[in-house]
């Protein structure tokens, strides 16, 4: 799979994905890196750890979050996609699930549109992706936690949504899809769906487990977000175990040494 310039084996492989918040009330980290030095020096740190991808995000998406503007959010990423991109060379994703913000991130390098939404939010996300000729990762997400069978339904969900970005002329090796842990989900469901990864998996698609610091691991180890490193580490070894091309992480150092020690199990 070609995101950016840069080749990955998504088949053989599991990848880690830096995240960059520029946001003053995300969940982990919001607040640390609003100002671009800052931005920029962490998106370098990441990609000296081992990221092979950075993740920039301009709206949280945290439980209960509140909804910023289009202007808001596009003078937030442009200047550090623009500033990371002619510091290091590295692939970009914008973390966003409206049209104009995608399409304004991409004009400044953004390689890969992530969106918490599977392209079933903004109508034209689609069609932005498609004729910039850039990766998407498509994510499950929905209103309620209302399902017949959770593991088939997310799965079919998940296919509407590679079915949307098809239509609109996207290829398909440019789809990434994502359970969406912490979306859309009970406890249970979060759990589920990291037990049953290799169901997404068998879709063909590349798939990204996002589970760093969320509150599935703090529900399950009733601890706060800056204790939950040990238990994103689970599950980003549940993800390589399974199959899975991605994980989107905040601490990229420890994720690279648990990746390339459960690789190393998989692989013997």
């Amino acid at each position: 799979m070609i995101i950016g310039n840069k080749d990955f084996d998504v088949k053989n492989n599991t990848y880690v994905m830096g995240i960059l918040n520029v946001t003053p009330d995300s969940f982990s980290d919001g607040g640390k890196w609003n100002s671009i030095d800052r931005a920029v020096a962490h998106a370098v740190k990441m990609a000296e750890d081992g990221a092979t991808i950075i993740d920039v995000g301009g709206e949280s998406t945290r439980p209960g979050y509140t909804q910023i503007s289009v202007d808001e959010e596009i003078s937030r990423v442009v200047p550090v996609i623009s500033a990371i991109k002619k510091q290091i060379d590295i692939p970009v994703s914008i973390d966003t699930y409206k049209a104009d913000v995608a399409k304004a991130a991409i004009d400044s390098g953004a390689d890969l549109v992530n969106d918490v939404w599977g392209f079933k939010y903004d109508k034209k996300m689609a069609d932005v992706v498609a004729k910039n000729g850039v990766a998407c990762c498509l994510m499950h997400n929905k209103d309620k936690p209302e399902y017949t069978d959770f593991i088939n339904d997310m799965v079919k969900e998940t296919l509407e949504c590679v079915e949307i970005a098809i239509k609109s002329g996207v290829n398909k090796d440019k789809i990434i899809l994502d359970p969406g842990v912490g979306f859309g989900k009970t406890y249970e469901m979060n759990l589920q769906a990291i037990k049953h990864l290799d169901k997404l998996c068998d879709t063909g698609y590349p798939v990204l487990l996002g589970c760093s610091k969320k509150s599935v691991i703090g529900n399950t180890l009733d601890l706060p977000i800056d204790e939950r490193l040990e238990g994103t580490l689970v599950t980003t070894v549940m993800a390589v175990l399974s199959g899975c091309a991605f994980v989107r992480v905040h601490d990229v150092k420890e994720n690279i040494r648990a990746v390339k020690m459960a690789q190393a199990i998989k692989n013997i």
